[in-house]
């Protein structure tokens, strides 16, 4: 039994005239009617009565039509939900991200997102890098925006670096001003107490490396925190904290945000892959509007500039998807 055949067989049945049903379907009359007899042998059973021209179901036709319409729609469905996909109007896309990267970065990546592809249901996974890459390479994530280096990576992953964004103070207006008003150095956090990230935020690492090398060990008021709480203890002036350029931007103007002194801090930021997976196209797709938006936010950056954060070309080696 062949889909062809199911076609041809409901086109008979519903306008009882083989030649009519070979104009309905566009193929010529003696190869649908070929075609109906090899299903009839197939199925054992004459499926129309065709008693002096007058063609009528049969009792194995009426049992077959409704299976057979069935069988038609469902192909129909597929076909379209296949499409669907193909086009971008349905799908979803896991995505993984620091938190710090969720606050900063994401909003407006996933706003433009949405606006192109309204469709595509957006899953976001909130974590640090060590727990997004082991996600990665079990399968739950089809992307995630870590912070470089990593350690202990899944051979089947590949991260690209995509940014390297500067770190800031952020200390309350009430509060001592760090470096004296003056551009900070990690020396001068010495005397300041620091609200910190819990464990497993990749900011909590860097910080305390940064005054570890300065020479000293960092003292907290206040440790174990999310993003959200580290913003708020800082505002209730309990300290203040080092975030990314990105977060301290769109935390406020009751902040007060002070850069570090040349060289200055800064992180990578870098896209993870699976290299044995082919990725779903509303993956690629985002990961473009990505790439888009952050070339927007630093229209002249190179990737080798080191003066300010720095873009690199699409990592993904190979053609993208059709535009939209």
């Amino acid at each position: 039994m062949q889909f062809q055949q199911l076609l041809y067989f409901v086109a008979v049945a519903e306008t009882r005239h083989f030649t009519r049903a070979a104009e309905r379907v566009h193929v010529a009359q003696p190869s649908l009617s070929q075609q109906i007899r090899a299903l009839e042998r197939d199925l054992g059973a004459e499926l129309f009565s065709r008693a002096r021209g007058n063609i009528a179901l049969t009792d194995a036709g009426e049992a077959l039509l409704p299976l057979a319409r069935r069988i038609l729609a469902d192909a129909e469905t597929a076909r379209f939900e296949v499409e669907e996909l193909v086009h971008l109007r349905r799908g979803r896309v896991r995505l993984g991200a620091t938190p710090s990267l969720c606050t900063g970065l994401l909003p407006d990546v996933l706003r433009a997102f949405h606006d192109l592809h309204p469709g595509i249901r957006l899953m976001v996974e909130e974590s640090g890098s060590r727990d997004l890459v082991r996600d990665l390479a079990r399968g739950g994530l089809d992307l995630a925006l870590v912070v470089l280096p990593l350690t202990g990576q899944a051979p089947a992953l590949t991260t690209t670096e995509l940014l390297q964004e500067d770190l800031v103070v952020v200390s309350s207006p009430t509060a001592p001003e760090p470096g004296g008003g003056a551009p900070v150095r990690p020396a001068d956090l010495r005397d300041h107490p620091m609200v910190m990230f819990r464990h497993g935020y990749d900011l909590r690492e860097l910080t305390v490396a940064a005054c570890r090398a300065a020479g000293f060990e960092p003292s907290f008021t206040v440790e174990g925190g999310e993003m959200d709480a580290v913003l708020g203890f800082v505002r209730a002036g309990l300290g203040l904290a080092v975030l990314p350029r990105m977060v301290a931007e769109r935390a406020g103007a009751d902040l007060r945000s002070t850069p570090f002194a040349p060289p200055g801090l800064r992180r990578s930021i870098g896209l993870a892959h699976r290299t044995d997976v082919a990725p779903p196209r509303a993956a690629r797709e985002l990961r473009r509007v990505l790439l888009a938006r952050l070339r927007e936010r630093e229209p002249g950056a190179r990737f080798d500039d080191g003066d300010s954060p720095a873009v690199t070309e699409d990592p993904w080696a190979g053609p993208g998807p059709e535009a939209p």
